[in-house]
């Protein structure tokens, strides 16, 4: 595979970057950290109107017609600047699962995710249940339509989603279904997580539902969209990790102490060495499975190899982060506070090391 960045890879994360340097200050940060929903509405106008949102969105939907490769890079950019926007949810995989496999109604919800004027959602974690592919949530069929019961924890965004889509067992079979978040029949409550993103435990009973594609086709969807909120997670965390190891490396020059810089002492340096050494690995692994994914190859080996590094590194990295930077680093109007949040949220959402592993084992020799 070739590493080096596409063209359009390039010049979407720069404009990516740009936007979110002129809007995403410390002080920014600061203001959304102490509201009740954090969600930059100002950003999210921003990346709608320079065309970032439809990018990487096929061209019957409105977008440019790239991929995976130019959607992680711009994941990354928002992940430098803790962007409390849902780029991974609303557009990488609700309208992109809508362009892929919904109706033409669905295709035109897509068109508006990716216009800034609709948000989307997705809702796949549930309580007790870590196998997202197969959801407790239920669908059946009732007077010519579907309706869904269950229930779905840490569901981003879904305050002001048009839409969410949500995974749900069909006589055993998984299916991906379109639910109205404000149908009666619907409860959204809203939960606090590590870094105050806006997420919500969402209830559904006999909740009027509109299936994507066929039940059949339902697995095939669900791991679709599984393989990319695994990897949008980990560039997003690629982000945040690059920029705490930037925040920490320059910190460890400035400050001294016993009248050298902290930095030069040797178990500062190894510390800012393993963490450089982490995030050389997640850079790699998120690459390779972006790369497959836009390949059209079987990239579900690669995205759990992501996977695995974007959670490792993001313990890693963020407490590496927190200990140099010493009592500063646990002062929630110090920037650092924000990048270790949001690491170890990220951190949380991609799980530990045997559920990553897992899905690898049919690649290890029975000798081994």
């Amino acid at each position: 595979m070739d590493f080096t960045p596409t063209e359009a890879q390039s010049d979407l994360a720069r404009l990516t970057g740009e936007v979110c340097d002129k809007l995403v200050t410390a002080d920014r940060l600061r203001e959304l950290d102490r509201g009740t929903a954090k969600f930059d509405e100002p950003l999210w106008k921003s990346l709608g109107e320079t065309g970032v949102l439809a990018a990487a969105l096929p061209e019957d939907v409105g977008g440019s017609g790239f991929g995976s490769l130019e959607q992680t890079a711009i994941l990354r950019e928002l992940g430098k600047a803790v962007a409390a926007v849902p780029y991974l949810w609303s557009i990488v995989l609700g309208a992109g699962a809508l362009a892929e496999f919904g109706s033409a109604d669905q295709k035109k919800l897509a068109a508006d995710a990716g216009a800034g004027s609709a948000i989307l959602t997705v809702a796949l974690a549930e309580e007790h249940n870590w196998e997202p592919a197969r959801p407790t949530t239920t669908a059946t069929e009732a007077d010519g339509g579907w309706r869904v019961t269950g229930t779905k924890t840490t569901v981003p965004v879904a305050d002001r989603a048009a839409r969410i889509l949500v995974p749900a067992s069909v006589s055993g079979v998984a299916a991906v279904f379109l639910v109205d978040p404000s149908a009666e029949s619907v409860t959204v409550t809203a939960q606090q997580v590590t870094d105050r993103s806006a997420e919500s435990l969402v209830e559904f009973t006999d909740a009027p539902a509109e299936l994507i594609g066929s039940v059949d086709d339902g697995a095939r969807i669900l791991d679709w969209l599984l393989d990319r909120a695994w990897l949008g997670l980990a560039a997003f965390q690629l982000g945040t990790l690059e920029r705490s190891l930037d925040l920490v490396a320059g910190y460890a020059r400035e400050r001294e102490q016993f009248g050298r810089a902290v930095g030069s002492f040797q178990a500062v340096a190894q510390r800012l060495s393993d963490s450089y050494i982490s995030l050389q690995g997640l850079r790699l692994t998120v690459t390779q499975a972006a790369w497959q994914l836009a390949e059209g190859l079987d990239a579900t080996g690669a995205v759990h190899t992501a996977k695995f590094w974007a959670a490792e590194a993001g313990h890693q990295v963020a407490h590496t982060l927190v200990h140099v930077h010493g009592g500063v680093g646990i002062d929630r109007d110090h920037i650092a506070h924000n990048y270790f949040t949001a690491a170890t949220r990220n951190e949380f959402a991609l799980g530990g090391a045997t559920n990553h592993l897992l899905p690898l084992a049919q690649f290890v020799p029975e000798s081994a």
